[in-house]
């Protein structure tokens, strides 16, 4: 049987971010003073003292670099741990799909507080691991963090309502995704024939609930994972465009350059 110590890991550096021991967990971050610079999705961001840090994989961060004077708190979490402890609050989905784009939200000097607050609360429930409920206390705990987060990104970026409907066809949508569907399957078609809407409706609720189209985040997903995929060597890039299900490798070779800026060959340099 598992424990709230093997769903919960705290740390006080991102250096163990992107690494197979906590490949599925989500990482929460929130940096007390100093600079980390790291690449998440294809891009560099700078957390700097005062900000939270939303990543949903921890493995998919990389090439972290914390100077000397870098403080930070960090509690990774399962995906099972944070499912039971999110509030009933369609936010989420909105939340999830902006910290995808960009993982860092720039606190004000109260939601600084009450984020130190949040992180440190959850550190001292952890170690107390003889309390007969336990588990509840800890569910209670990352419960108030993912409401103060929604909070911070409502009050930043705005709290526009989603009606359930949509957030749970936009759920089902990345659910597809997060499988890897758009590795045969780039189409918006075959999304909303298997979500049974019509690939204008999946685009309108898309576009309604993460201010991107359908399509966007169906290539956005593809481009992110043949960036990762080409720092492997291992794999040849014709070996790679048959992965993804390209007619060719010059047809592969366009898509890299289209939505990486890059050819494949240079991106691997």
């Amino acid at each position: 049987m598992s424990t709230e110590k093997e769903h919960i890991i705290i740390s006080d550096t991102l250096q163990r971010a992107g690494t197979e021991e906590l490949a599925g967990y989500l990482c929460h971050a929130y940096c007390h003073q100093g600079h980390c610079r790291f690449s998440f999705n294809g891009n560099v961001y700078l957390l700097s003292a005062g900000d939270c840090l939303i990543v949903r994989r921890a493995d998919l961060m990389a090439d972290v670099c914390e100077d000397e004077n870098f403080r930070v708190d960090v509690i990774y979490v399962t995906p099972d741990f944070i499912e039971i402890s999110t509030p009933q609050s369609n936010y989420g989905m909105k939340g999830q799909l902006a910290l995808f784009n960009d993982p860092i939200m720039h606190l004000t000097p109260e939601q600084q507080r009450v984020c130190a607050l949040d992180f440190d609360y959850i550190k001292r429930r952890l170690a107390l691991s003889t309390h007969h409920f336990h588990r509840e206390a800890m569910i209670n705990a990352v419960q108030c963090m993912i409401i103060d987060f929604f909070d911070f990104h409502a009050s930043l970026y705005g709290s526009a309502k989603i009606s359930s409907q949509y957030a749970e066809l936009m759920e089902r949508f990345l659910q597809m995704l997060e499988r890897g569907d758009y590795r045969q399957y780039r189409k918006i078609c075959y999304y909303a024939d298997r979500l049974c809407v019509t690939s204008k409706y999946l685009s309108e609720v898309s576009k309604a609930v993460s201010g991107y189209s359908a399509s966007y985040w169906i290539n956005r997903y593809t481009a992110l994972d043949i960036s990762r995929q080409l720092r492997d060597r291992n794999k040849t890039l014709t070996e790679l465009s048959e992965l993804y299900g390209f007619s060719s490798l010059s047809y592969f070779s366009r898509y890299v350059h289209k939505y990486l800026g890059v050819s494949p060959s240079e991106l691997r340099e």
